[in-house]
């Protein structure tokens, strides 16, 4: 049995990913010693910053988290949405991996390795907090990276553009419930208004806007040429701002970093473990139902990878710049692109396996959209 997936473009190398996003854990590191010596050296400034909020909503993050996530959003097109049928199996083992699977199997993780298995090296006061942390990043979707993964994996870019556009219209309505019942089984404190707010704040808002926007920008002269500038113009300052926003983080947080330098390594490893857990699951179960490679590669892909701008937007919100919940988002971020990498190298290295007698069959024919 062999997948057909003809696609016109050559498969993509490293070099599909930007400069910042190649090497963003290497920023992300280097976020780590800025933020705690300017914290520790200069923290009247955090101290100031940490006070300027209105209605439990931190206004200096508030924008970094919009100039975040905005330009990612520009990238959505719900227009596509019309694709579900063309990719239905693919579409449900990815909904079923994303909203049935994911935050419960982190839940799971958290509770038996950061309640159970780390507590003793973990500060007591903070446990319910990473746990947090931890459910905030399995319970949002990936909205922009994975265009870059799917590239990186010949997938079929009308599946990876209708899944996320769908995953975006399910996380409106269901990131809130899901992240409460969780926190609620936790029996960790849910505080629904802010919980809501940051919905409306870091979802809503930053998604209609993008779409206003994206709209405004198609109607005019050579609008798909004048909006891909748009975005490629953006892209720094996205990254800058979440760079910014990791700075604050660690300034604020670099006292019990290096009181306790175990914890990052600690919270990376029931992380590391859903990602792999996932992805893998969705890899499966698509060659289970013979769904191509190049549907099943990117189904995989987002299975796995989370939406961590919102989460650490959330976690800020909810629980303070402060909280294990808090650093416990930004570690996602820290493990994102090696990880990421790790599966797409997989799920290259293992299309041959894939396409043998009882995977995959399904044909598909694309163009691909770099």
């Amino acid at each position: 049995m062999t997948a057909q997936c003809e696609v016109t473009a050559k498969r993509a190398s490293g070099a599909q990913l930007g400069f910042f996003e190649r090497y963003l854990t290497l920023w992300v590191f280097l976020c780590i010693v800025i933020g705690i010596a300017l914290g520790h050296y200069f923290p009247a400034p955090f101290q100031a910053i940490g006070r300027m909020e209105f209605a439990q909503v931190n206004l200096p993050v508030a924008v970094l988290i919009w100039l975040m996530i905005i330009p990612m959003l520009l990238k959505i097109d719900f227009a596509a949405l019309h694709h579900v049928r063309e990719h239905w199996k693919g579409v449900g083992v990815t909904l079923f991996i994303n909203w049935a699977v994911k935050p419960f199997s982190m839940a799971l993780l958290g509770w038996i390795f950061i309640r159970g298995l780390f507590a003793p090296w973990l500060p007591a006061d903070q446990i319910d907090s990473y746990i947090a942390g931890l459910i905030l990043l399995a319970a949002a979707p990936c909205t922009a990276m994975v265009f870059v993964w799917s590239h990186l994996t010949d997938g079929e870019p009308h599946f990876t553009l209708t899944q996320v556009a769908l995953n975006d219209v399910i996380m409106i309505f269901a990131f809130a419930p899901i992240v409460g019942l969780l926190l609620g089984l936790a029996a960790i404190s849910v505080p629904w208004d802010t919980l809501f707010l940051s919905v409306l704040l870091y979802i809503v808002i930053p998604v209609l806007f993008a779409q206003i926007w994206r709209r405004a920008l198609l109607k005019r002269a050579q609008g798909v040429a004048r909006l891909a500038r748009t975005i490629k113009a953006l892209q720094p300052l996205s990254l800058t701002a979440l760079l910014a926003t990791l700075v604050l983080l660690f300034g604020f947080q670099g006292e019990q970093i290096l009181a306790q330098p175990l914890i990052i390594v600690l919270l990376a490893i029931p992380i590391l473990i859903q990602v792999y857990f996932n992805s893998g699951l969705a890899y499966l179960l698509n060659r289970k139902f013979g769904v191509a490679h190049c549907v099943a590669a990117p189904s995989a892909l987002i299975g796995a990878s989370n939406f961590f701008e919102l989460a650490v937007a959330a976690a800020i919100s909810l629980f303070g710049f402060e909280s294990g919940a808090a650093l416990a988002t930004v570690v996602g971020v820290l493990v994102e692109v090696p990880v990421m990498l790790s599966v797409v190298r997989i799920a290259n290295a293992t299309r041959g396996w894939y396409e043998k007698p009882g995977g995959g069959q399904a044909t598909v024919s694309s163009t691909k959209i770099s």
